[in-house]
């Protein structure tokens, strides 16, 4: 996600993957006792480096750490390509590149020591990948239909296989985030060249998660990922039928009221569906809502007053409510978890092509200055 717009008990699902034998496989996770709590935390290293400050019960403490502590048990991580942008956009302060394997393999083995399982997100691409923009790696520019598809295998093989030796496999894979259109477009937009090619690169990408897995201990659960309900069955419909792509674990999606029809109360009757329809496992992978509509800093913010839900408002307890009644309706479907998209995107002196500090710090669970707010109690709510 980037956009810059100037009732009964049910058996839960979770990867309780840290607390399993190391040689579970991918059945036997998916058996196991917990529901997943996620949160994006791809900004946190990034964001402690340029002055971030978080604070816990009067005490600055760990980010990784309190996310643990407030229930959190999955950490999602973007992966770029080569985003040199991440440093260039510092000018000659800039010194390291953020969200590419190095950057990544910090932030696995900070989840690590919290305790916490990990989803690497390839977006494929050198920058953000969402609905409205899929842009090829300019490494992979120039590249025909073969030696892209190719190149998707021997990307995605080789940093799992880095991970996997250092002792950093994730838990679970996206192959592409929100990919509504397609990825690497032109060549992978299925407008363009048809589901069986779009289908071709995505087999490419999960074809090296199971090759990989052969030798690790740590099996991923693969994701495939799209934004907004709305769009759930007929994209799946497609890819599954005419891209021939059917070995993924998880139908994951995004799920922000401020860009869909689908009201709150009627997720958990699409989570069913889903699940009824596809056969798979269902998660939402990216959502959030804000608890206050003023700014911290000078960066114009995503949310605003008029994104407020009918029966939440946009305060810390009507965030709260939000997450909680989101995470119930998630349950009574029959859905495997739920991500919340950058909860610790915290205003300090990052910086990128839009601004300095954040659009997304009134949907965090922290207040303006680092302290955890109420959102972050969802988590840790009696479902």
């Amino acid at each position: 996600m980037k956009r810059i717009i100037t009732s009964g008990l049910i058996p839960l699902m979770i990867l309780a993957v840290l607390s399993l034998p190391a040689s579970c496989n991918k059945e036997e996770i998916l058996g196991k006792t917990q529901f997943v709590m996620g949160a994006d935390l791809s900004y946190v290293n990034q964001i402690l480096e340029h002055g971030g400050v978080y604070r816990d019960n009067g005490q600055v403490k760990d980010p990784y750490t309190i996310f643990k502590d407030h229930g959190t048990n999955l950490v999602r991580l973007r992966l770029w390509h080569t985003p040199t942008w991440t440093k260039e956009v510092y000018g000659s302060a800039g010194t390291k590149m953020y969200n590419d394997l190095a950057d990544v393999k910090v932030a696995i083995r900070r989840s690590r020591e919290a305790g916490l399982a990990v989803n690497l997100d390839f977006h494929y691409s050198d920058t953000w990948a969402d609905p409205q923009k899929q842009v090829i790696p300019a490494a992979w520019g120039g590249l025909d239909f073969k030696t892209l598809s190719d190149s998707v295998y021997q990307y995605t093989y080789q940093v799992l296989q880095t991970l996997s030796e250092e002792g950093l496999m994730p838990e679970m894979v996206q192959i592409g985030n929100e990919i509504n259109p397609g990825m690497l477009l032109p060549l992978g937009g299925y407008a363009s060249n048809g589901w069986p090619k779009l289908g071709e690169l995505i087999n490419s990408g999960i074809k090296a998660v199971r090759d990989v897995s052969k030798h690790s201990n740590i099996k991923p659960l693969v994701i495939l990922h799209v934004a907004q309900p709305e769009n759930v069955e007929s994209w799946y419909s497609n890819i599954t039928r005419s891209g021939d792509v059917s070995d993924f674990d998880i139908l994951g999606f995004s799920y922000y009221s401020k860009w869909s029809d689908v009201p709150i109360g009627d997720i958990s009757r699409y989570v069913a569906d889903f699940k009824k329809t596809f056969k798979k496992e269902v998660m939402i992978v990216e959502t959030a809502y804000p608890w206050t509509i003023e700014n911290a800093d000078s960066y114009g913010n995503i949310f605003n007053a008029g994104d407020a839900e009918p029966g939440y408002p946009i305060t810390p307890e009507g965030q709260l409510k939000y997450m909680i009644d989101l995470t119930k309706a998630i349950m009574d479907g029959g859905g495997m978890g739920i991500m919340v998209w950058e909860p610790a995107w915290i205003s300090s002196s990052v910086k990128d092509p839009w601004g300095t500090g954040s659009a997304w710090e009134n949907c965090t669970f922290f207040d303006f200055d680092g302290y955890v707010n109420q959102g972050m109690g969802f988590m840790g709510h009696k479902y």
